[in-house]
């Protein structure tokens, strides 16, 4: 069916902002003026007034972890209890009560962060978790994703004691006595997640399912998502058959680019040898690049430096493969037309990541790869004029900045934090910037995360401006969550502005931001959100959601 959109105030992604547009069967056939959109009428075309109500693209978070934010959905929400240790213990007994059978016998949470704690400094342990539960097998994740915590109860399941071997690419901490404590940093973490019970397929469908209503919340109609390794102990074919099954059942509402995350390159031959690669697939779930884990966080310092950190010289954080393995699953996927996107946080990995780009490249010239790096937090001058010089495609996100102000100079040292988080000096370099959130990291709040890349500040106490000269204008930010991220999964031709032939996906909000404080731009509410032309979120009624079908 055709609709007429009049009376709006629409950021096509150019300026200056237009009036109306025109979609029919899930496509743009214009955007300008009231008058000649109105010449697209017919008897049976349908006239919408926006009421001056602003209009841009559909959303595009270019890099988060969707089936694991639908995960995240069914455990205790610490991130919003995390004042202290005691707010953690407590919110744990609490979702205990209201679920005294939790999914596969485990009691889960995830969102805690140590630097927020009021009554002690330091990560929880298993004498912590004990207090709540000895009998129920506890499991917290770190907000970062990259350290988890369990209880004594998990450990006996899992049979990980003082004698157990430091796994490759992570750790597990012991006591004076050589006792576990219940920490477990970066690849640690699978030996106490291989023993939490797996979701089969219909379970990973109805976290997906979740976690698309709750993207269309903040307006976000595309995801380039990282899933394959969600789980350890399920199968990638699993989770992209789930993917498959919903898109043939019509249910979607989230485009998906999967970044295809493997740990060892006789699986990603295996890939693809089965015919997978970047491109496969169509505008509802396709293949993006192959995606590794190259470092940790640096909240609980395990991304990895190229110096000691500056408030623990007993750690330069963990790097999570060596230069060699990277260099043959990057060169591998680049030989075989594949894109990449590795996570890098600490410049320490940068340098390795940078170093095998630039052997590839070399060895095998190829243009227009848009061969990425995910993060790009912590960096040094040189580093950035690397990415300029490789033609890398940047994936930042920008709501990081809202923690990471109150920690960066006193983790890496005021020399490196100097050319760190320079996303504005990447762009002025002509690199491809776009903006994500790394949900359930942090929450998927588009608006939120633009203000963090206008103002450079925290959210709620705007502390800051930190390096104010790195700050994106607010069609820069806009341009990062729509064209930008489009551009990194080689859609710019289909999606991510208002003009003719795009597919119609679009977000109504209630302020226009280039007019909005740019302290109040996280303030804007998503009125609604249409994917395919159709409207998969309305605030006025949440249920209200239209089947594309």
């Amino acid at each position: 069916m055709r609709t007429i959109y009049t009376n709006g105030t629409v950021y096509t992604g150019e300026l200056p902002l237009c009036q109306a547009f025109v979609q029919e069967d899930g496509r743009f056939l214009y955007a300008g003026g009231t008058e000649e959109a109105m010449t697209y009428r017919t008897a049976e075309t349908r006239v919408v007034d926006l009421d001056k109500r602003f209009v841009c693209p559909g959303f595009n978070d270019s890099h988060m972890h969707l089936v694991n934010f639908g995960y995240s959905l069914q455990a205790a929400d610490l991130g919003r209890h995390t004042s202290s240790l005691a707010e953690v213990q407590e919110e744990l007994r609490h979702f205990h009560r209201a679920n005294p059978d939790p999914a596969g016998g485990w009691l889960r949470g995830r969102g805690w962060n140590q630097d927020y704690f009021t009554d002690v400094k330091r990560f929880p342990n298993r004498y912590d978790l004990d207090q709540v539960s000895r009998d129920v097998p506890i499991c917290i994740a770190r907000a970062c994703g990259h350290a988890c915590v369990v209880n004594s109860r998990a450990l006996e399941i899992t049979g990980v004691t003082g004698s157990t071997p430091q796994p490759e690419g992570g750790r597990f901490e012991v006591d004076e006595n050589g006792q576990p404590l219940g920490i477990f940093r970066e690849n640690a973490m699978d030996l106490v997640y291989n023993f939490i019970p797996a979701p089969d397929r219909g379970g990973i469908k109805e976290m997906i399912l979740a976690a698309c209503a709750a993207l269309n919340r903040y307006g976000v109609t595309s995801s380039q998502s990282d899933d394959f390794l969600a789980f350890p102990n399920v199968p990638w074919e699993e989770t992209l058959e789930a993917y498959r099954e919903l898109e043939q059942e019509g249910k979607l509402t989230v485009r998906v680019n999967e970044q295809s995350q493997f740990s060892s390159l006789e699986e990603l031959k295996r890939f693809i040898g089965a015919g997978y690669n970047t491109g496969w697939g169509d505008s509802w779930f396709r293949i993006g690049p192959l995606k590794m884990l190259g470092d940790g966080s640096l909240g609980s310092r395990t991304a990895y430096l190229s110096r000691p950190y500056a408030d623990d010289p007993g750690t330069r954080g963990i790097p999570i493969y060596t230069r060699d393995q990277f260099r043959e699953m990057i060169g591998y996927a680049h030989e075989h037309n594949m894109q990449a996107a590795i996570h890098a946080i600490g410049d320490g990995i940068l340098d390795d990541v940078l170093a095998v780009y630039r052997e590839v490249l070399e060895r095998c010239p190829r243009g227009d790869h848009r061969h990425g790096v995910v993060h790009c937090q912590i960096t040094r001058p040189d580093q950035l004029e690397a990415f300029r010089e490789l033609g890398l495609h940047a994936y930042v996100q920008s709501i990081f900045l809202d923690y990471d102000i109150h920690i960066v100079r006193q983790r890496v040292g005021e020399e490196l934090a100097k050319s760190s988080y320079n996303f504005k000096t990447l762009m002025d370099y002509g690199v491809r910037v776009s903006n994500g959130s790394d949900c359930p990291v942090e929450q998927p709040d588009v608006m939120a995360g633009i203000q963090c890349a206008v103002t450079r500040k925290t959210l709620r106490d705007h502390l800051g401006p930190y390096l104010p000269d790195q700050a994106m204008t607010v069609q820069e930010a806009l341009d990062s969550f729509t064209g930008a991220g489009a551009y990194a999964s080689f859609e710019e031709e289909h999606k991510g502005r208002i003009c003719p032939g795009m597919l119609a996906d679009f977000v109504v909000l209630e302020k226009n931001p280039f007019e909005t404080p740019v302290e109040e731009i996280a303030g804007i509410a998503v009125l609604a959100a249409f994917v395919d032309g159709k409207c998969v979120y309305r605030r006025e009624n949440r249920e209200n959601r239209e089947n594309r079908s």
